[in-house]
């Protein structure tokens, strides 16, 4: 399943994104101004944006501008301006694809697809020593393997590949654990504060890379060499 978030100032658009996309396992979330995306991108987590670049009150542009402050989320600007200078903005500003209406339902479609296909997250990230492999399931710093659990191995995953992206307590139990778990906040916590301590024994200094971010969640920071 892929979660979009749509963004367009007309509901018949959002519409008919959302019955173009979701016959495909897409799971759409309609946002009618670049304020509400905004506030739907802090509290959720997406896997692509679809973005109209006329909107009243912030446009297209500023709304991709404002989501590359901190994000690396995959943006497709869907819109009825094609000039060639309007797509080099786009394209300059952060967006990733460009699509103008009116589309054809299976254009779109691949265009998504190719994004998140280029947008597909490393299975494999090494941090100052700390290396992070999906493929192998394992955690291991400078070549001594640290024991995670599974969800444990999973959060620092979600971390490690989106630095400087705050991850919410309710974005981590709906990304670990799922959307109808009855998980609180408490158990991210623990989850944390156990990953921590394992991290910290080998060495790693994990209290420099996984902040907590008082009130709201936890997010990594990258830091220069050792």
């Amino acid at each position: 399943m892929v979660k979009a978030l749509l963004v367009d100032d007309e509901k018949r658009m959002l519409d008919l994104l959302a019955l173009y996309l979701r016959p495909h396992s897409y799971i759409c979330k309609k946002a009618i101004s670049a304020k509400e995306a905004l506030s739907f991108l802090k509290e959720e987590t997406f896997d692509i944006v679809l973005i109209d670049i006329m909107m009243p009150e912030m446009n297209g542009w500023e709304l991709c501008q404002e989501i590359r402050k901190d994000s690396d989320i995959p943006i497709i600007m869907v819109t009825a301006r094609e000039q060639k200078e309007d797509i080099v903005k786009g394209l300059k500003l952060g967006a990733d694809d460009y699509v103008t209406k009116p589309f054809d339902e299976d254009e779109l479609l691949a265009r998504i697809e190719a994004v998140l296909r280029r947008m597909k997250p490393a299975r494999k990230i090494e941090v100052n020593g700390l290396l992070w492999n999906e493929d192998e399931f394992e955690l291991s710093y400078k070549n001594n393997t640290l024991k995670l659990t599974p969800k444990e191995f999973t959060m620092l995953g979600y971390f490690i590949r989106k630095p400087n992206q705050v991850f919410t307590r309710e974005q981590l139990i709906e990304l670990i654990w799922g959307y109808d778990s009855h998980t609180e906040g408490r158990t991210v916590d623990s989850h944390v504060r156990n990953m921590r301590d394992k991290i910290r024994q080998s060495g790693f200094p994990i209290d420099d890379y996984l902040i907590t971010v008082w009130g709201i969640g936890y997010k990594w920071i990258n830091k220069p060499s050792l």
